[in-house]
């Protein structure tokens, strides 16, 4: 049974028609994981398991009001970002969050999707997450190409992901979750970074697989609902890639491309 009074977890994020990604993909995870699931959209997309077509922004005032009439009534437990299209939406939503930085905030910084495909325009609403977004984030989760991009280091081993994930943290976040998903190897890291100068590593034994789509959105999400339960953050972070482990164990193999998750397995 959901426990309405510390379970709800509010997502802001883009829109993936074919159900693998985005706000369907963290519904889902949300709502299999017993939390209640609210969700302000940033964008639409025209995408499948094979790519990104096309995208059609959200305007950023009314990203606002969704979220602020949202934590106004509904509040939240955690929230989490996905897909932020561009700087003027991510300064709509740092000014509003700010006013709420009580509530524990995962930021994923989505910006390249499962198929390669760029979800984000330049480098503009990079320095504006970076700047406004990370003082705000309980944990940025970053992939392998992200963190490159939000660190400046070429990551090849266990050692640059670290430092990435410590580049990442000078930006303000709280913790930085540096993903090894694309890196090469029989086992997969992903290494949690905090500001105290710790870090935790945790492994998996890598699922030959290409039912990858929205594994990003999936993890973070499922995290967001660890907390939102009042977990801590390395027993959510690993109660959450149980979960993305067994989505893509059991994934149904849909599609063309890259096949989404069994996000029903929680």
């Amino acid at each position: 049974m959901i426990n309405m009074q510390k379970s709800r977890v509010l997502i802001i994020a883009g829109s993936d028609p074919s159900g693998g990604a985005g706000i369907q993909a963290d519904i889902k995870t949300v709502t299999a994981l017993g939390c209640y699931a609210a969700a302000a959209i940033t964008a639409l997309t025209a995408q499948n398991t094979t790519g990104v077509f096309g995208v059609m922004e959200v305007p950023p005032a009314f990203v606002k009001q969704q979220v602020s009439l949202v934590l106004e009534d509904i509040g939240a437990d955690c929230i989490k970002t996905g897909m932020l299209h561009n700087t003027k939406i991510i300064e709509a939503l740092a000014e509003l969050l700010s006013q709420y930085n009580d509530i524990p905030f995962i930021l994923d910084p989505v910006m390249v999707a499962t198929s390669g495909d760029l979800l984000i325009k330049g480098e503009s609403p990079v320095n504006a997450m970076q700047t406004l977004l990370f003082p705000l984030a309980t944990l940025v989760t970053a992939n392998i190409p992200e963190a490159k991009i939000l660190s400046g280091i070429n990551i090849t081993d266990t050692k640059t992901m670290i430092k990435a994930g410590e580049m990442i943290l000078t930006h303000g976040a709280k913790n930085a979750l540096v993903k090894g998903g694309h890196m090469d190897g029989d086992v997969v890291q992903d290494i949690l970074v905090s500001s105290d100068g710790s870090f935790k590593i945790f492994e998996h034994n890598r699922i030959n697989s290409r039912n990858t789509h929205g594994t990003g959105c999936t993890l973070a999400s499922a995290i967001a609902c660890g907390i939102a339960k009042g977990g801590s953050l390395k027993d959510s972070i690993i109660k959450a890639r149980k979960y993305v482990y067994e989505a893509i164990r059991t994934a149904p193999g849909f599609g063309k491309g890259k096949g989404p998750l069994n996000h029903l397995v929680g």
